[in-house]
């Protein structure tokens, strides 16, 4: 693999935030980064075109579309959110961009389509968030249940198969990465395959939905148990539209409770923001679900919610995150803002990552007052007077963007270096909340 120079050319980028504005009138939730990732992947299933819709313009997609531009793909932009995607005749993975390749955990997720193109591989080890220690067990052990085999090198890891076959999967871990990258695996091998203990996240939900579009039959989804009837070859003109990021909704309720104000939420995903929702009314959040319909998919329940400007109070309990029904894992961030709002201490459990709970303590210096009791539990004692500071980003998607958010709260100017890991997952962030009231400059280095 030899390195490219990659397409997207993109400066260091600072955000200067001056805070203490009150964010009002509507926002539209934008496109599933997750959904995005996974079904530009799953696109190479296809040998006919597939047109997506609802891609997010966000770094985390424009480098997977690079790599896959580098292994001759074809991948054109026909809209604001639209692509088309042709496969090559042959796929060349000797030319895979590794600059791109190496900046995205999404990386891995070709190995599902991969398998049924070339009997064997190799991709380079992922960064994406510093989140600590993220093994690929669950997507090795599920592989090796159909007979592909992945080996972990210094720096990639080698995939080859001889004879792939339908089997009855148990998933290691309930993780959503390897349960897409499971689910594009057997989705063209003929017969039935079962996976249990299956993730029912949004992102598996997006991949089964696409799936189904593909002529696959998925049986159970949402639960944790997946059957799956694997088709040999797949040759269509597909259209499929990816649904509305449940984490940018949580990301934007945050935001309103933090700034103390008043705003409507469109088109948010509202199955996995059930029992958030549900835990802010009980913190003594005030809301109104004012509309509900579908996604542009078909498939994902939608509502519209109005946000009103509240007293909270810190929960008696814990707040931690769960697979899904459960809190989101990256829902479970914006909390934290929120606990600084409310009155009282919350105790923030981020059993998930090792990593993720130490960047919290970034928040105290705006003013906020967080005490790590290990790596994975945070006290937030509310009620502080959040200031203006200076802040690099830390180098993690969901923890920058808290900083941003508290930036919002604080009064004065504030400077938020290096937002490259926020623009990996939000789109044309500073520009859409500018538009409900915030103040945010975008600085190019």
């Amino acid at each position: 693999m030899k390195k490219i120079i990659k397409k997207y050319k993109y400066l260091s980028v600072d955000f200067e935030v001056i805070g203490g504005k009150k964010l009002h009138g509507t926002i539209k939730t934008g496109f599933s980064k997750n959904g995005s990732v996974g079904l530009l992947c799953a696109s190479l299933l296809n040998k006919g075109v597939t047109t997506l819709k609802g891609i997010a313009r966000i770094e985390e997609v424009y480098r997977v579309i690079e790599i896959l531009e580098s292994i001759g793909v074809s991948v054109k932009w026909i809209g604001q959110n639209e692509v088309k995607i042709i496969p090559p005749k042959k796929f060349d993975l000797k030319n895979m961009n590794v600059e791109s390749a190496i900046k995205t955990r999404s990386i891995i997720m070709l190995i599902g389509p991969l398998i049924h193109l070339l009997p064997s591989f190799s991709i380079p080890h992922a960064q994406g968030c510093k989140l600590g220690k993220r093994t690929i067990s669950a997507h090795k052990y599920a592989f090796e249940e159909i007979g592909v085999h992945v080996k972990a090198t210094n720096n990639s890891y080698e995939i080859s198969s001889t004879k792939i076959k339908p089997s009855e999967i148990v998933m290691y871990e309930s993780g959503d990465t390897a349960c897409e990258n499971i689910l594009m695996a057997v989705a063209k091998i003929e017969g039935k395959t079962i996976i249990k203990c299956a993730s029912g996240n949004y992102m598996v939900q997006e991949m089964c939905f696409f799936l189904q579009k593909l002529g696959v039959k998925v049986e159970g989804i949402s639960t944790g148990t997946l059957t799956i009837y694997g088709i040999k070859d797949i040759n269509k003109e597909v259209e499929y539209h990816n649904s509305e990021d449940p984490i940018e909704s949580m990301m934007l309720i945050s935001a309103t409770i933090v700034t103390n104000s008043q705003l409507i939420i469109e088109r948010c995903s509202i199955d996995f923001l059930t029992l958030e929702l549900y835990r802010l009314e009980k913190m003594g959040l005030k809301y109104k679900i004012l509309k509900k319909y579908f996604s542009n998919n078909e498939n994902t329940k939608l509502v519209d919610i109005e946000i009103f400007p509240s007293k909270l109070n810190a929960p008696e309990d814990k707040i931690h995150a769960n697979p899904y029904p459960g809190i989101n894992i990256d829902n479970l961030p914006f909390f934290v803002p929120i606990a600084i709002s409310a009155k009282g201490t919350t105790l923030i459990h981020d059993w998930f990552y090792e990593n993720r709970a130490i960047y919290f303590t970034e928040l105290n210096r705006l003013g906020a007052d967080v005490k790590l009791a290990d790596p994975h539990r945070a006290y937030i004692t509310g009620g502080a007077q959040l200031k203006s500071a200076q802040v690099v980003c830390p180098p993690a998607l969901r923890p920058s963007m808290v900083i941003l958010l508290c930036m919002l709260a604080s009064e004065g100017t504030s400077i938020l270096r290096n937002v490259y890991m926020i623009n990996r997952g939000y789109e044309e962030i500073a520009e859409r909340l500018n538009s409900i009231g915030a103040e945010i400059k975008v600085i190019h280095g």
